[in-house]
């Protein structure tokens, strides 16, 4: 309903978005997981963004585990 009147050139782009969101990523990414790897990672699609720890933290955490 939105872009009932917007450009042509704007629905195209729109279009050409929806496409790349639809379609299969096993074309677009150069690596493979087994179906082990794949449901561990879509575990983690919808997991609390508050159990994560931020990059500096762990970096921090790591160069004191590590001696580095």
């Amino acid at each position: 309903r939105k872009l009932k009147n917007a450009p042509q050139s704007v629905i195209e782009r729109v279009l050409g978005y929806v496409d790349s969101l639809l379609e299969t990523t096993s074309a677009t990414k150069p690596y493979s997981l087994s179906k082990e790897q794949q449901q561990i990672l879509d575990s983690q699609l919808n997991s609390d963004k508050a159990t994560y720890t931020d990059a500096e933290t762990l970096y921090s955490d790591l160069k004191k585990k590590y001696e580095l």
